[in-house]
Order: structure tokens, then C-alpha cells, then sequence
């Protein structure tokens, strides 16, 4: 599609939104609706218990309330009682009672008890879809969920942990995405062959949010409502409308126009741009988003440790970081975002082509040989592919690019039929186990085990020993030691691991004069709708 013709079916899509009433050259959105520009193809389901990716959990944030959660005007103070008013630890730190609160209430008009709770954990847990380690990893099974997760009444949740775990940890670990808590009835109203309304809430919701999902076109846009029964305060924003643009200088063009309020996605040239326009501005924002690239283990040569040096040595980071990641990238080398417990700072690896050499030289495959690297078709990630291509193309490798969606390199990747990933990752939740728990993690290696939550599983990284070094991070109560656990931990990750990781992001949201705080979450989660005014 071209950009004209994209354009063209904007303006129409939001002159149908307004009542049939065409666009004029210089548009205006309605004061009450919000219209976002974001790359959104990487959505395939809006089920807490199975989105695990980036425009997914922007969606599943503004839907879903969670026992705790996040207030995205104090991102900073951390979990914050949402669902559950109140929380008990027993004395052996292993079961935590949760008291629920008053007035929350589903878009259906069901009012949210502790059953819907518990209801919303043992589902996401039997149904043991790629997010469902970051419950599992307590000790909850399919088997075991229904005595582990249970309401006592309509008011008290009652969770037991396999061991005693920090409680903050735990309590970070239900904010993340599948955490949201669902609507038994609705949603076993829609139940078809067992599947616990799976089928029925990959296109549609079930949420006590500020939202609910009207519509959605996949590569398309995502249409939310304000939801009805929604028991906190009015959101300025009675409707939000993300639309999918993949073109930077598009999206640009719709800011300019008029036609939306926010553009997410544009290239450091564009945002230039935005910065010299009269009633537009930009607003950086620091994410955990880290860019890397990853081997799959499963491939000889790029299983060779030395050709992994080799890699590492010959990636052009400021180079890129200077030009065109300008203002949106800033060169990080280990797998916890800065501003997490225990985050890195060193970053060992320059571009430095003897070295690149010298470490190949030494391999078992001298000559290299011909890498795949797969890439999601946007802008920013293919020009990371190019860069990579023409430098590792200075060892000798026969470098080329796949490109498709992000829900197409997603699936490649979950199978281990790549041979170089080239993509994102970002937090679940505020604990440095976020990503410990993904990069260094990976229980069992076995094709059978589908363990697609973990990317070591993802490359074929077989690691018994870090696993348990990373598992034993998590139940560390002194916070320095446990600090310098994981600074320790990425050290070694940096030198043997088939994982690249080049940049951590800085968004840069391109917006008109007139909107005020929009949040995409910081380091920690996803955009917040419901706070925005304009």
C-alpha cells in the first residue's frame, strides 16, 4: 500500500469514527477521542493470559485491572493496590491473602470479586501460554492451581507460593500483562471445546478498565470505548483510536495535518522535523526496550563461541547510535535496562574489526558462512539488519534479511527456525528477574518443553548452571547482594551468551502542543490512555 493511499484510508477511518464527516487539508480530532500512530502489526490476542507483545500489553493495560498495578502519573512509587485493597503475609512468607476492593466492576456490569480472581491465575496458568513462567515460576501447575489460587469468599484471594519469595517480587510479577484479571461468566459464556474462552478473547475483551476493545482490524487499528462501569474517574478520553502506519514520514504527515494526536514511531530525521513545527513537540521518554540480536543454537557455526566473539566485535553500536538511532538509542550491553537493580554499565564490546577477525581466525569456521537474519519490517530494526549485514559482511559472512511482520518473526523465532534474530525485548515487570528470568533462564531445552516465555529457550542455549545462579537471585532478601549478583550474572552473559544486545531505547513521542501527560510506561510497563487530556 502506498503512503498516499494509507493516508487516505486514515482520514477516512477517522471521518467515519466522527459521524461520516470528511476530514478538511488541516484536520482537528475531537476534544473527547485520542488518535494514536503505532506500529501495531505484532498484536495477535488480547488475552491477558496469552499477549506477550508490545502493542498487545499497551492494549491489555488500559482493558485490564490487576490485584496491583502501577499509577502511570507516579511511575516511580511502584505496585500500588488496585483490585485488592489489602494484603497478608503468613509468617513463613509462602501465602499471601489478598483482601479485594470495593467498586470495580466489569463492562458487562458483573462486579468483580476474589472468584474472578482466582478464576483469571488458574487460567492463565492451565492454559500455559508463552507469559505463563512469569506465574509458573512460583510453583503453580495446572495441576496444582485450583488449591494454590483460591477465593475463600467474594472478598479474599488466597495464593501459596512453593517457597518464600521477596513479596514485592511476587506482588511485581501480577502487575505484568498477565496479571489482568477477566470475567468468569463472560467469558465462559464464550467458552468453545474447553479452551476457557481463549478462542473468544484473542479479538475480544473482558476487562474492569478504563476500556474496552470495540474493534480491532489486525494491521490495521484498535478502536476502545470508554467502559460504562468503570469505577475510577472519568477519562477525558472517552474514545482511543490506534492506528497502524509503518512509515515514519507518514506518520508525520498525519501530525501535521491535524489527522492524529500522537506519533510513536518516527525516525530521528522526522522528529527533527516535528521539533521545528509550530503546535507540535516531542517528549523523550527512557524505556526498558532493550535491541539485541540472538543465535540460535541449533546452528553449527553459530554455536562456535569464538564466531560469537567474532559477532560482537564487528557491530558498528556508536555508529549507529550517531546516526540513524539519533536521539532514540543509546548504546547498553546487558540484559537489564538501566534504571533496574543491579543494571550494567559496562559495555565491553567496540567495533573493532581486527579483534572481529582474530576471534573468527580462531573459530572453527574461519570463512564464516552464510547467516539468515530475520527482521520485523520496520524502519529502525531494518537499518540495524543493514549495518549488521555490511560489517559482519567484512568477516566473510554471506549475510541476508527475512523480513515480515512482527507476528511473523515472532513466530520463527518461538519455533527456533531462525538463524539470527533481530528484535526487542522489554520488561514484564520492575524486578531485574524480568529479564534475568528470559536471557539467562532456560529450564529445559528440550524442543518439547515449548518453553517460548524463555529466549535462551528460544536460541537453543543450554545453561543448567546459569539457570540456577539466576533462580537463586530471585529468593535473595539483601538487596546489595542481590544487586551484585545480577551485576555479576550479565558479566558472564556478555562474554558467552549467543545474545547480542546493542541498544536500550529512549521513545521520542511526537505529539500535538495540546496533549498532556501521555505515558508509555517508562522502563517498567505500557501506555496509559486513561490520564491523557488535551
Amino acid at each position: 500500500m502506498t503512503k498516499t493511499n494509507r493516508s487516505l484510508r486514515t482520514a477516512a477511518l477517522l471521518a467515519t469514527l466522527m459521524g461520516g464527516v470528511a476530514l478538511p487539508a488541516m484536520a482537528e480530532t475531537p476534544p473527547n477521542m485520542l488518535v494514536i500512530a503505532n506500529r501495531i502489526d505484532d498484536i495477535k490476542t488480547f488475552d491477558p493470559a496469552e499477549s506477550f507483545e508490545f502493542a498487545g500489553a499497551d492494549v491489555s493495560r488500559n482493558v485490564y485491572e490487576k490485584l496491583v498495578n502501577f499509577d502511570p502519573l507516579d511511575l516511580d512509587a511502584g505496585f500500588q493496590p488496585e483490585l485488592a485493597e489489602s494484603w497478608e503475609v503468613s509468617e513463613d512468607g509462602t501465602t499471601i491473602t489478598f483482601t479485594m476492593a470495593e467498586g470495580h466492576v466489569f463492562a458487562s456490569g458483573n462486579p468483580v470479586t476474589a472468584q474472578d480472581a482466582a478464576f483469571s491465575l488458574q487460567r492463565a496458568v492451565k492454559l500455559d501460554k508463552t507469559p505463563s513462567f512469569i506465574l509458573t515460576q512460583f510453583g503453580f501447575t495446572p495441576d496444582n492451581a485450583e488449591e494454590t489460587i483460591k477465593a475463600v469468599d467474594d472478598k479474599t484471594l488466597v495464593i501459596t507460593l512453593d517457597q518464600k519469595y521477596a513479596v514485592s517480587f511476587v506482588l511485581n510479577c501480577l502487575a505484568a500483562t498477565i496479571g489482568g484479571i477477566v470475567d468468569m461468566a463472560t467469558v465462559m459464556e464464550n467458552e468453545t471445546d474447553g479452551d476457557m474462552g481463549s478462542a473468544w478473547l484473542r479479538t475480544n475483551t473482558a476487562g474492569s478498565g478504563p476500556y474496552k476493545v470495540v474493534d480491532w482490524k489486525p494491521d490495521e487499528s484498535v478502536l476502545m470505548d470508554l467502559n460504562p462501569n468503570y469505577g475510577g474517574d472519568k477519562p477525558a478520553m472517552e474514545r482511543v483510536i490506534v492506528q497502524h502506519i509503518q512509515e515514519s514520514a507518514t506518520q508525520r504527515l498525519q501530525l501535521e495535518r491535524g489527522d492524529i494526536d500522537i506519533a510513536r514511531n518516527l525516525s530521528p530525521e522526522d522528529i527533527a522535523s516535528v521539533k521545528e513545527t509550530d503546535g507540535l513537540k516531542v517528549v523523550d521518554e527512557l524505556k526498558g526496550r532493550l535491541m539485541y540480536w540472538s543465535a540460535n543454537q541449533k546452528k553449527d557455526m553459530l554455536s562456535d563461541p569464538k564466531v560469537l566473539e567474532a559477532l560482537k566485535w564487528s557491530v558498528d553500536y556508536q555508529g549507529m547510535a550517531d546516526s540513524f538511532l539519533n536521539g532514540q538509542y543509546t548504546v547498553h550491553q546487558a540484559f537489564l535496562p538501566l534504571t533496574f537493580l543491579g543494571a550494567l554499565t559496562e559495555k565491553p564490546f567496540t567495533y573493532d574489526m581486527d579483534k572481529a577477525r582474530a576471534a573468527l581466525a580462531e573459530s572453527d569456521h574461519p570463512d564464516c558462512g552464510p547467516i539468515v537474519i530475520s527482521v520485523r519490517d520496520a524502519q529502525d530494526r531494518i537499518d540495524i539488519a543493514q549495518s549488521l549485514q555490511n560489517t559482519w559482511g567484512q568477516l566473510g559472512c554471506d549475510v541476508t534479511l527475512t523480513v515480515g511482520t512482527g507476528a511473523q518473526t515472532l513466530d520463527r523465532y518461538r519455533a527456533r527456525e531462525h538463524d539470527i534474530y533481530l528484535g526487542a525485548w522489554g520488561p514484564d515487570y520492575p524486578d531485574p528477574n524480568t529479564n534475568a528470568g528470559t536471557f539467562a533462564v532456560n529450564p529445559d531445552n528440550s524442543d518439547e518443553s515449548g518453553n517460548t516465555g524463555y529466549l535462551a529457550w528460544r536460541n537453543a542455549w543450554d545453561i543448567p548452571e546459569m539457570t540456577q545462579e539466576a533462580l537463586a537471585a530471585v529468593v535473595e532478601n539483601d538487596t546489595d547482594t542481590r544487586a551484585g549478583m545480577y551485576i555479576d550474572l550479565q558479566k558472564t552473559h556478555q562474554q558467552v551468551s549467543p545474545f547480542g544486545i546493542m541498544f536500550q531505547q529512549i521513545e521520542q513521542h511526537a505529539m500535538q502542543d495540546s496533549v498532556e501527560n501521555f505515558i508509555s510506561g517508562g522502563a517498567t510497563t505500557a501506555a496509559s490512555y486513561w490520564v491523557v487530556t488535551k
